[in-house]
């Protein structure tokens, strides 16, 4: 698995704050208004299985799907399942443990952002924090999905300020780690995204 960004317990409240705009709604509800505010985004990313089901349903087609067939810390029910797996997509699988960020994970982002086909990242773990490294990630103009569990979902714009905003956030995990050189690694590979 690698190298590793772990989230500690005293910064997790950070962590659950709202990064972007909350639609609310049940099903394809919620993710039928967020279009409506989306635009044309550079890349269009989208985290988690029920946010990416309900895209999918209403055939808004990511850039770039990253699920765990889980849904709130659980499975996912077998019509989320069929429906996260799409025709269209290269798929490429990652470890990533809960309250994690692996390298591993962070190049499978990288590598999809950097490709001209539709990629589907599948995490054997969970991808509960993948919305970061994505948000830090995409170039600007872009906008990343993610699931707010029994709310509705959360629209990204990335711009220059959003971008500094996850960055701050993601230099205090590296605050707590700083012990270890290795973070060094996956933290010059965000850096370079910085500014994308």
């Amino acid at each position: 698995m690698g190298l590793k960004l772990i989230l500690p317990d005293t910064l997790r409240p950070l962590f659950r704050n709202i990064f972007g705009v909350l639609y609310t709604g049940i099903g394809d509800e919620a993710v039928k208004k967020m279009s409506m505010d989306m635009g044309s985004p550079t890349k269009l990313i989208s985290v988690g299985d029920v946010t990416t089901f309900h895209l999918l349903n209403i055939n808004i087609i990511p850039d770039i799907l990253i699920v765990d067939d889980r849904t709130k810390r659980g499975p996912a029910s077998d019509r989320v399942l069929v429906g996260t797996k799409h025709n269209g997509f290269r798929e490429t699988s990652v470890d990533n443990p809960a309250g994690v960020i692996t390298e591993d994970l962070i190049d499978a982002i990288s590598n999809a952002i950097d490709s001209d086909e539709n990629v589907r990242i599948f995490v054997r773990g969970e991808e509960d924090l993948a919305a970061l490294p994505a948000i830090l990630m995409a170039p600007e103009g872009s906008a990343v999905l993610y699931g707010q569990p029994d709310k509705g979902v959360v629209l990204v714009k990335i711009t220059r300020s959003k971008k500094e905003e996850i960055w701050d956030l993601l230099s205090k995990i590296v605050e707590e780690q700083n012990h270890d050189d290795k973070i060094n690694t996956i933290w010059r590979k965000l850096d370079g995204y910085q500014y994308h």
